[in-house]
């Protein structure tokens, strides 16, 4: 009798080993090898590639029929704007986030309130009981929502088979286990099949899949680096337990941009869409306070204003600190030297923090301009007025650089009361002023903005 096949896997990256180690050498964890059968046959077979029968013929490009299938419209706006404009027939969508984010409870939600379309919730970490006291919670209830407590592939798409439905949620991707892989659930070989087993499900009747996954403690996805190269679409679900906004970003999307974002506000009846989350990002201050400034960014094809905070003091002991919380780091670095060599500011002796607030992480070079002047605000310890804000990107010479979509950005600004917005020379001639009714003030160097807000 032949012996199984066992190689060692990763249960961090999903590295495979033919033997045990102690250090992986893709992630660098310590003993994270776990030993798993990878094929349990008693007498491997193999097939000649002429003498399989070839099902399908390859075809010009010109021959392919494409039709053009319209999209699952949910009523959760800001779901179908991270996934492109809604949900594509077929498609294998993974959501990704930290334990307690709210994970479940939104693609509970979005179970419920699809009315028209039978929704098959399977759960493998909850009792029926408990999705239904958190149902309950949501105030919202639908005909057309089924749960079914399962963790074996092979009943789930047995059920799938008698109930035909139109969309498939599984929570979770780690607590499934297939037949054909003899490991326990949670490891890298069970993900991996039974991500597969939904792939080809979904590819071959044209449901979509939803698909719930852990995390590991770095912040990526639990399970092999292949389970986000296999699914149509990666979301990730971010947010401080501590506070009420949840944040949906896109990290991978076949059908759509990756540049999309979604906020959510979480409440004790369920996730609460934001649809105007400049003002949940920028705080109402009784007082002016010294290095506060408003800058414009874009997420996708929203535009968003976010509330910076910087704290400028002299550092009394030793080397001075540099932290930023949101914003690149080596960007703020790069920052404070154009400040110090082109504008005169003796930064190298001073303690600098730099706060994004509202938990975003910021990658838009457009906010360099409102980074600079809440740096030399808080300096200068001078408050800049609440209804100023900025939109442009700083260049090592100290020059003013134009951004992209400045009309959004100016609309924006618009809508919520601003009055002054200071952007690029260069961006100016792309904006008809006689139609803003805020007041456009163009520079060109930093020496300019500085003569403009602290004259």
């Amino acid at each position: 009798m032949a012996k199984a096949k066992t190689a060692y896997f990763c249960q961090e990256c999903g590295y495979n080993s033919p033997k045990w180690i102690g250090r992986c050498p893709s992630c660098s964890e310590w003993n994270t090898f776990v030993q798993e059968v990878i094929e349990k046959e008693d007498k491997l077979t193999t097939v000649s590639w002429k003498s399989v029968n070839l099902g399908g013929r390859p075809k010009a490009i010109a021959e392919i029929v494409y039709e053009n299938e319209p999209r699952t419209i949910t009523t959760d706006e800001e779901l179908n704007r991270v996934l492109g404009g809604g949900i594509v027939q077929g498609s294998l969508v993974l959501i990704g986030g930290e334990p307690g984010i709210g994970k479940s409870t939104l693609m509970l939600q979005i179970a419920l309130t699809l009315g028209n379309k039978r929704v098959l919730y399977v759960s493998g970490e909850e009792s029926e009981q408990q999705i239904k006291m958190r149902a309950e919670r949501m105030l919202s209830q639908s005909a057309n929502c089924y749960i079914l407590t399962e963790t074996q592939t092979a009943t789930i798409f047995r059920q799938i088979e008698e109930f035909k439905p139109d969309i498939v949620v599984v929570d979770s991707i780690q607590t499934m286990q297939s037949a054909y892989i003899e490991s326990g659930a949670g490891s890298v070989s069970q993900v991996r099949e039974c991500t597969a087993e939904f792939m080809k499900f979904a590819k071959e009747t044209g449901t979509p899949v939803f698909l719930i996954g852990h995390i590991t403690k770095e912040g990526s996805l639990a399970g092999p680096k292949v389970l986000e190269h296999m699914v149509d679409t990666v979301l990730q679900f971010e947010g401080d337990r501590h506070t009420t906004y949840r944040i949906l970003r896109t990290m991978k999307n076949r059908f759509g941009s990756t540049s999309e974002l979604g906020i959510y506000e979480m409440n004790s009846d369920g996730l609460r869409q934001v649809s105007n989350p400049s003002e949940i990002l920028i705080s109402q201050r009784d007082e002016p306070v010294s290095g506060i400034t408003i800058g414009s960014m874009m997420e996708g094809n929203r535009p968003l204003l976010i509330e910076l905070q910087s704290l400028v003091s002299v550092a009394n002991y030793g080397t001075p600190q540099r932290s930023s919380t949101g914003f690149d780091a080596k960007r703020l670095q790069m920052l404070l030297a154009v400040l110090e060599k082109r504008g005169g500011f003796r930064l190298g002796v001073q303690d600098v923090f730099l706060n994004v607030a509202g938990g975003l992480k910021v990658e838009d070079p457009a906010i360099d301009l409102a980074v600079v002047a809440s740096l030399v605000s808080s300096y200068e310890d001078r408050y800049l007025p609440a209804s100023v804000c900025f939109a442009a990107e700083v260049g090592l010479g100290g020059e003013v650089r134009a951004v992209n979509r400045i009309e959004s950005r100016v609309s924006e600004a618009e809508k919520l009361g601003f009055e002054k917005m200071y952007i690029s020379k260069y961006n100016s001639k792309g904006i008809d002023l006689k139609r803003t009714k805020i007041e456009i003030i163009p520079v060109a160097h930093l020496d300019q903005l500085f003569m403009e807000i602290f004259r």
